[in-house]
């Protein structure tokens, strides 16, 4: 996701948020397979999105002032995750 970079307790304020939307704990939740994350790690996954398309200008993302680039990960575990870059136009 592309998410404010240059205040940490942003991201932080994001994690608040979707912990309170969509709390890890909720007893309504069935699909616990995988743990307690399972479920809201799901529907979190619909609620952002899977892939950006980042122009690049002179070599350089072109990124708003305060933006960068994460991999938001919805799990408490950490997994292992492959990331496809694709360029469509002209490279020098």
């Amino acid at each position: 996701m592309i998410f404010e970079n240059a205040d940490p307790s942003a991201r932080a304020d994001l994690e608040a948020f979707f912990e309170h939307l969509i709390p890890e704990e909720a007893d309504y939740f069935t699909h616990t397979a995988e743990g307690a994350d399972d479920m809201p790690s799901h529907i979190r996954a619909t609620l952002t999105r899977s892939s950006e398309s980042i122009p690049v200008v002179n070599g350089l993302l072109s990124l708003g002032t305060w933006q960068g680039v994460f991999l938001y990960e919805h799990r408490r575990q950490s997994h292992s995750r492959s990331i496809a870059v694709s360029i469509i136009g002209e490279v020098p």
